[in-house]
C-alpha cells in the first residue's frame, strides 16, 4: 500500500448484517421514526437536465448523395443475452481491487438486483475513498438525488471500515456521514451502504425512473461531491446542471428479474457468474437504461464499441445514430484526444432534447420520429452534441452551475466542426439552424442561477458561447485552436477545469491579443 495512507478495514463479519437489510424482495419500506438519524425529504424534484436548445419544427429534406459525405459503416442489430435471475442474496461488495486505477481515485463498487416488473431495485454499495484534500476530515459529504423523490430511496445499512456509522444527517439531495475519527490528508476510509430503491415514475422533462416500456437509472446511487475549500453541493435549479463530480472507477454488477429484458449501459457488459458486470474507469457517472423493447445496432471505432439502442418503429433513425456516433467519434478522437472510455450506448427515450451521461447519452424519441434521412436533422444535431460531451463533460470536467460554459459552449461547437468536416454543404444551415436563429447575447460564464430565464442562460451559454470559440478561432488560427483543445483536454483529463485554467491554456498557444473578445463575451477578469 502506498505510504501515508491507512490499511483498510475489512469487510469481514459484516455479511450477516449486511445481507439480511439488502435481500432483493423489496417490501414498501416505511417511513424512519423520528429516533432515528435517517431524514427523508419529500420534494417536487425540479427538471435538472441539461436543456440543449434546438429548434423543435419538423425539417424537411430529400436524402441526396454528396462526395463529401462520408459512407455508413455496417450496423447490424445484435440481441443481447441476460443471465437468468434467482433468488441468492446480493453478496457484499469488496473494495474494488479489479481496477487498475491512480492510487487516490474513488472507486465504486455495487451489486445491482433489479426488479423489472415491480420497477424496484436493491443495491449494495462500497466506496473506497482516499482523502486527497490536504487536511483531515471530520465528515463526508454525498449528494443522493433519488432521495429528491418522496418514497424512493431507503437506506438500510452504513458502516464505515466494516463497523456501523450512525451518525449521518440526510436532508433532500445531501448526505452528510460524521466519521467516529477524523481522516488524516492521504489516508483512505471504506465507506458501505445498502438501500432499496423504488422507482418514480419518469417526468418528461428528466430521465430518472420509468416508462412503461423502460427504465433509466441515471444519478440513481449515492457518490462522494468534490472538496474545494469545503463540500460542493450545489443546490437544485428550474433548468441546467447543478452537480459536480470527480473522475472515479466503476464496477457495477447487475441482475435483472426478467431475462428478456435488455440493459444499456455506461460500460460493455461481461459476464460474472449470475450477474453481468460493467466497469468503466475515470467517469464521472455510471448510467443503466431497461428495456424489454430495445432493438440494437452497432458499430466499432478502433476497439470502442458504438452501440444504438431504440425502439423497432424507429427502424431508420435506430441505423442512421450508429452513423453519426462513429463519425462523431473519430472526428473528436482527432481533434480533442482518444475517446475515453470502452464504449458508448445511444439510447431513445422519451425527453425534451438530449442527455449526456459518461459512456452512455440519452435522445429525445420525436427526434427519431421525426428523422428526415439526412444529416440536416435534430438527431444529428443534437446526437453529436450530446457524445461531445464525452470529452467536455466527461474527460474534462467543470462545476455545471456555476461554469457551464466549459462543457455546454464547447459541446455546441463542437456540432460546427462535425458539420464542417463530414458535412460542408450544411455548414451555413447548421449556424443559421442552431445559433443565428436564436439571436443569442449575453455573457458566455452566466451560472444557471444568473442566467434569468431559460432561453436567456441557453442563448448565453450555449449559442454565444459558440459565437466566442468562432471568433477565438478565427483570431489565433486553426493550428493554434486546435493545438489548444489537444493540450487543454490533455492536461485537465480527468480533473475538473475552471475558466481561468481554460485560459491560462489558451495564451501558451498564441501570441495574438484575444482580450478584445474576452471582454466583449465575458463579464469576469480572465
Amino acid at each position: 500500500m502506498p505510504p501515508g495512507r491507512t490499511a483498510l478495514a475489512p469487510l469481514l463479519g459484516l455479511s450477516a448484517f449486511w445481507l439480511a437489510a439488502c435481500l432483493p424482495s423489496l417490501p414498501a419500506a416505511p417511513p424512519p421514526s423520528s429516533g432515528q438519524a435517517f431524514v427523508l425529504v419529500t420534494l417536487d424534484p425540479r427538471a435538472s437536465v441539461t436543456p440543449t436548445p434546438f429548434q423543435p419544427a419538423p425539417l424537411t429534406d430529400t436524402p441526396t448523395a454528396s462526395p463529401t459525405e462520408t459512407p455508413a459503416p455496417p450496423v447490424t442489430p445484435t440481441p443481447t443475452a441476460l443471465p437468468t435471475p434467482t433468488s441468492t442474496p446480493l453478496p457484499t461488495p469488496p473494495p474494488s481491487a479489479t481496477l487498475a486505477s491512480p492510487a487516490t481515485r474513488t472507486q465504486y463498487t455495487f451489486y445491482v438486483d433489479l426488479d423489472y416488473a415491480r420497477r424496484t431495485a436493491a443495491v449494495s454499495e462500497a466506496i473506497l475513498y482516499f482523502n486527497t484534500t490536504g487536511q483531515s476530515l471530520s465528515d463526508l459529504v454525498l449528494a443522493v438525488e433519488p432521495n429528491r423523490w418522496s418514497d424512493c430511496f431507503f437506506l438500510n445499512v452504513l458502516t464505515q471500515d466494516g463497523a456501523p456509522l450512525t451518525q449521518y444527517r440526510l436532508e433532500a439531495q445531501r448526505l452528510t456521514l460524521f466519521l467516529a475519527q477524523p481522516l488524516p490528508a492521504g489516508a483512505s476510509t471504506t465507506i458501505a451502504l445498502g438501500y432499496n430503491l423504488s422507482l418514480p415514475p419518469k417526468s418528461y422533462e428528466g430521465t430518472f425512473g420509468y416508462l412503461g416500456y423502460q427504465i433509466n437509472l441515471t444519478h440513481w446511487y449515492p457518490f462522494i461531491v468534490p472538496y474545494s475549500n469545503g463540500w460542493v453541493l450545489h443546490e437544485p435549479w428550474a433548468f441546467g446542471e447543478h452537480l459536480v463530480f470527480e473522475a472515479a472507477d466503476f464496477e457495477v454488477n447487475v441482475r435483472v428479474s426478467d431475462p428478456n429484458v435488455i440493459v444499456a449501459a455506461s460500460a460493455p457488459p461481461e459476464p460474472n457468474g449470475e450477474w453481468t458486470r460493467y466497469r468503466l474507469r475515470g467517469g464521472r457517472t455510471f448510467a443503466l437504461s431497461a428495456s424489454t423493447q430495445y432493438k440494437i445496432a452497432e458499430s466499432t471505432v478502433d476497439s470502442i464499441l458504438i452501440r444504438s439502442y431504440y425502439f423497432p418503429v424507429q427502424e431508420s433513425a435506430g441505423q442512421a445514430v450508429v452513423r453519426m456516433a462513429t463519425q462523431s467519434l473519430g472526428l473528436y478522437g482527432v481533434r480533442f484526444a482518444a475517446y475515453p472510455y470502452p464504449s458508448l450506448s445511444v439510447v431513445e427515450t422519451e425527453l425534451p432534447d438530449g442527455q449526456e451521461y459518461d459512456g452512455l447519452v440519452f435522445l429525445a424519441e420525436k427526434f427519431y420520429s421525426e428523422y428526415n434521412g439526412t444529416a440536416k436533422s435534430n438527431l444529428f444535431t443534437i446526437g453529436t452534441h450530446e457524445i461531445a460531451h464525452q470529452w467536455w463533460f466527461g474527460l474534462v470536467g467543470n462545476d455545471q452551475a456555476l461554469e457551464p460554459w466549459l462543457d455546454e459552449a464547447l459541446s455546441v461547437y463542437s456540432e460546427r466542426l462535425f458539420y464542417e468536416y463530414y458535412y460542408p454543404r450544411y455548414s451555413d444551415w447548421w449556424w443559421n439552424f442552431r445559433v443565428n436563429y436564436f439571436e443569442p447575447s449575453g455573457y458566455v460564464d452566466t451560472s444557471v442561477y444568473n442566467g434569468g430565464t431559460f432561453r436567456l442562460y441557453t442563448n448565453a451559454v450555449y449559442l454565444n458561447g459558440a459565437n466566442f470559440l468562432d471568433e477565438l478561432r478565427a483570431r489565433v488560427g486553426d493550428e493554434a485552436f486546435f493545438a489548444f483543445l489537444q493540450d487543454y483536454a490533455a492536461r485537465f483529463a480527468h480533473q475538473r477545469a475552471s475558466t481561468h485554467d481554460f485560459f491560462a491554456v489558451l495564451h501558451q498557444h498564441t501570441d495574438k491579443d484575444v482580450s478584445n473578445i474576452i471582454q466583449r463575451y465575458f463579464q469576469g477578469q480572465y
